[in-house]
């Protein structure tokens, strides 16, 4: 995965945490002229959506490798083959009207929407969908990985897609991702280097929205408009207009969106939250796919012994942690969150110091033994991920366990846990982590397999059953869900239980705040931290 997405996650928690992984990001503060569409319309023809995030937007412009902030303006401006629906788990067309596969799970075959075209003016074809997605596994990005299982692409008509994979794989739902699976022009740039000319802040898609400017550094950074040949039409009421405002603070966003100069604010504190509800605006507090892990290092320091990461497991006050976060994180229940394949229900942990403490002893620690010390990095800036900083350091003192618990800039801390020297890493590194398609396999592939050099395997575990697991849950997905279910619970009490490489502090509900007039905004846990404008109708 690419560490862009992560600096979202991790680094945005200051986003939904901002949540959303990421309070420890490129945190700056909201400066410079405002630009076109900075406060909202009366409802009409030139409605305007303006969205308050609170880190910059675009990290990169390049649908084959984004991996970060910009998930939110490119879902409006790109589109995949298909769409993930929470309602009903499964995914449903968008550029994609149908598809079926071979019994293997091996071949699959999309047919492909007829009418749609790129913000080029070129018809989104079977050819130019093919062409998207070579280029996106060519350029190798972080999200580049979601097709992994393609052997090769053929558009054997003008709107028939013909993928033949090198083992069966859920194609359908890979094709949903929120990163790596953007249809779109690759022959925008003519003659001239693609990668600099979508640098220059130009899009190729075929969504409802078009670029309509970006300037880098400035308090509205991005402002999208309505690209009028788009296939799904503008009948009806609809904002034509989105504009991204910057505001780091949380107090700001509320305030303006009080005085009605903004429309979504995608993240509020538990009391900013409450307020919004008891003053009259819409505010939705729902499920999401996201949860905190704190990885426990197993391959270096003190945390080599699994008595010892087992102790910590047991030092963590989940309960009072959940409560602390009043309604913005629930309990966990094993690694993967409810509502995908791969949730175990029963598994949520319960605080036992006493259990800690006999572990502890066994090791040569604890009350009346060694003193012990560790260390541990999280989000600078990410008020719930202090929280458990604050809550564990507490319950380990009464173990005679001294915590360092460091904020960090998430570059500082993603870089510490990389480091080379096993000496210079922490000993529990905590992060957010959430699906880059609506499946479980992102946890387990990017987080938990064996990797030569650590990217986001920040426990570094390295176990060759464990890996071997992992790698059979792609193809059984597709053809077997009950034995990958079973694949799944067996590497969560591996992982969890008997490696103890890994606490699941909560898993994170998004709690967001937005105008009255907004009619029909529902949140897509599939998608992070997006709002699908052209969906919304808007209201005086």
């Amino acid at each position: 995965m690419g560490w862009q997405k992560r600096l979202l996650v991790a680094g945005a928690a200051a986003v939904v945490a901002l949540t959303a992984a990421c309070g420890g990001g490129q945190v700056r503060g909201a400066g410079g002229a405002e630009g076109a569409g900075s406060s909202p319309a009366a409802a009409g023809s030139d409605a305007t959506f303006v969205y308050v995030p609170n880190l910059d937007v675009v990290t990169d412009w390049d649908p084959a490798t984004s991996y970060s902030n910009e998930i939110t303006a490119m879902q409006n401006i790109y589109e995949s083959l298909t769409k993930y629906d929470p309602q009903s788990q499964k995914p449903v067309p968008r550029l994609a009207t149908s598809w079926t596969s071979s019994k293997d799970g091996r071949t699959w075959t999309f047919k492909l929407r007829e009418g749609a075209k790129f913000h080029t003016g070129r018809a989104v074809d079977a050819q130019a969908a093919k062409e998207s997605i070579e280029r996106t596994i060519k350029e190798a990005g972080g999200p580049a990985y979601i097709w992994d299982s393609v052997a090769s692409i053929e558009a054997t008509d003008p709107h028939t897609l013909t993928f033949d994979l090198k083992y069966a794989a859920p194609l359908d739902l890979i094709a949903s991702s929120d990163y790596g699976a953007y249809v779109y022009d690759t022959r925008a740039a003519g003659s001239g280097d693609l990668k600099d000319w979508f640098g220059q802040g130009k899009d190729a898609g075929s969504g409802p929205y078009t670029v309509a400017s970006w300037q880098k550094g400035k308090e509205t950074e991005l402002t999208l408009k309505a690209f009028d040949g788009y296939w799904g039409g503008w009948s009806g009421a609809h904002y034509r207009n989105i504009a991204f405002r910057v505001t780091p603070e949380l107090t700001t966003a509320w305030q303006l969106l009080q005085r009605g100069e903004v429309t979504f604010v995608q993240r509020l504190n538990p009391q900013l939250f409450a307020q919004a509800r008891d003053q009259g605006m819409q505010t939705s507090q729902t499920p999401s796919f996201q949860n905190l892990l704190a990885l426990f290092n197993t391959a270096s320091g003190p945390l080599r012994d699994v008595r010892l990461r087992q102790a910590v497991q047991k030092a963590i006050d989940y309960d009072g942690l959940v409560s602390a976060l009043k309604g913005a994180g629930v309990a966990a229940s094993g690694l993967v969150p409810e509502g995908l394949l791969g949730h175990v229900e029963g598994q949520a942990p319960k605080q036992d110091l006493a259990g800690a403490a006999e572990l502890l002893k066994q090791a040569g620690y604890g009350p009346g033994g060694k003193p012990l010390d560790l260390t541990m990095t999280y989000a600078q800036g990410d008020d719930d991920q202090q929280i458990l900083a604050t809550l564990l350091t507490s319950a380990l003192k009464g173990l005679n366990v001294n915590l360092t618990a460091k904020p960090l800039q998430w570059n500082t801390q993603w870089d510490q846990g990389k480091s080379e020297d096993p000496a210079k890493r922490q000993d529990i590194f905590v992060m957010y982590w959430y699906p880059d398609y609506a499946d479980a396999y992102s946890w387990f592939v990017n987080v938990f397999h064996s990797s030569p050099k650590p990217s986001f395997n920040l426990s570094y575990l390295k176990d060759d059953a464990v890996d071997s697991k992992i790698e059979e849950l792609p193809q059984l997905t597709a053809t077997d869900r009950t034995a990958a279910q079973s694949v799944y619970a067996g590497l969560q009490s591996e992982i969890i239980g008997r490696q103890a490489a890994v606490a699941v502090a909560y898993t994170q509900n998004y709690q967001r705040a937005y105008a009255k007039g907004v009619q029909g905004y529902t949140d897509n846990p599939a998608y992070p931290n997006v709002v699908f404008v052209h969906d919304l109708t808007p209201g005086a």
